[in-house]
């Protein structure tokens, strides 16, 4: 029996090691058609705000309006007293607005079934390549937490020790945030590659109880390295975008590794509709990464089904050195796309092109 065991762990590492190197073999997918066209200034800001770095959008639960969360006009809503969570109505209208004073960088957002809207405050306010070091320590009183609120703006549940903290006081860079059907909250949590860095995806309960976390700094199946973005596909699948082991690893709900694609490139933002289509954000190839020459940073889009991928929105600046273009993804029930840009402080909508 113990022989046959061996046999057994000696073809599941010969399977891993297969799986690795297949997934990095992938060639780029950069010859791709782009049917979308950029509409800019779609979303108005009140008179006189601009936007700031943005990577927070999320469709709400009508399939029409949209939710940004943005870093009140620069990088960091520290020393700001302005509302760094928005709701556009379908033309771009701000229909309405919360949050002033309580996060310090917005970074992820999700609307649950019952239209309470979710922000991680990852408190991470520089580009997260490789070696990046960690954002300043915030004040005790705030920063690396994760929020709930109503539709309304009344706050409803808060996850985590103001100010950061480790086990079992979370989080530390917390970078988005997902509610299953069932209410059960996943969060992915660690913005940076230096050593000592969490790279996890936590689980807890809907009323914020703890159930597990898994994962760890590397590159094996199963690790991470920025586990940036989280997504659900019909199947209840959890998509992690493992940021800089440029690719998405998927896993159940319990956390058993199911596989990884690397051919929607580094994502950055992940995100998949009712009809399992996957809309992935690249915002560093070739620029704040230098892990992933040959890559074209920009928005693919493809099936979560299979893992086809059948578009790709190019970053419109090629040559940019720091963070560009769309980070954060998200999608209407038009198909319409949304992008959430940090370095060049934008907001971006992209429609099909009329024929």
């Amino acid at each position: 029996m113990r022989k046959i065991s061996l046999l057994g762990a000696v073809v599941v590492a010969c399977g891993l090691a297969a799986l690795v190197y297949a997934q990095a073999d992938v060639k780029p997918t950069n010859s791709l058609p782009n049917p979308y066209e950029t509409v800019s200034g779609w979303a108005k800001l009140p008179e006189g705000r601009t936007w700031g770095s943005t990577s927070a959008v999320e469709i709400d639960r009508d399939g029409k309006t949209i939710w940004v969360a943005e870093r009140c006009g620069v990088n960091s809503c520290a020393d700001s007293m302005l509302d760094p969570i928005l709701h556009f109505d379908a033309t771009g209208k701000l229909i309405k607005s919360f949050g002033a004073g309580m996060i310090i960088a917005p970074h992820g957002i999700f609307i649950d079934r019952d239209d309470n809207v979710w922000v991680t405050d990852c408190t991470c306010t520089g580009g997260g390549g490789r070696g990046a070091a960690a954002a300043p320590a915030p004040p005790a009183t705030k920063g690396h937490q994760v929020f709930k609120f109503s539709k309304d703006g009344k706050l409803l549940l808060t996850l985590g020790k103001p100010g950061g903290g480790r086990d079992p006081e979370f989080f530390f860079q917390p970078n988005d945030v997902l509610v299953a059907p069932n209410g059960d909250i996943f969060i992915s949590e660690g913005h940076t590659s230096a050593q000592g860095a969490t790279a996890r995806v936590l689980k807890f309960s809907k009323d914020g109880k703890f159930i597990k976390s898994w994962g760890k700094l590397g590159k094996e199946p199963g690790d991470f390295d920025q586990p940036h973005a989280l997504a659900m596909d019909s199947k209840g699948r959890l998509f992690v975008g493992d940021r800089n082991n440029n690719r998405i690893e998927i896993f159940d709900q319990d956390g058993k590794f199911l596989e990884a694609w690397s051919q929607f490139s580094r994502p950055s933002g992940i995100y998949i509709d009712k009809n399992d289509v996957i809309y992935v954000a690249d915002s560093e190839s070739e620029s704040v990464s230098r892990n992933h020459d040959g890559w074209k940073r920009g928005i693919r889009v493809g099936s979560a089904k299979d893992g086809s991928v059948k578009y790709l929105i190019p970053d419109p600046v090629e040559k940019a050195t720091g963070t560009s273009a769309a980070e954060g993804v998200a999608a209407d029930a038009q198909g319409n796309i949304y992008g959430a840009e940090v370095g060049p402080k934008a907001f971006k909508r992209y429609v099909k092109k009329s024929n």
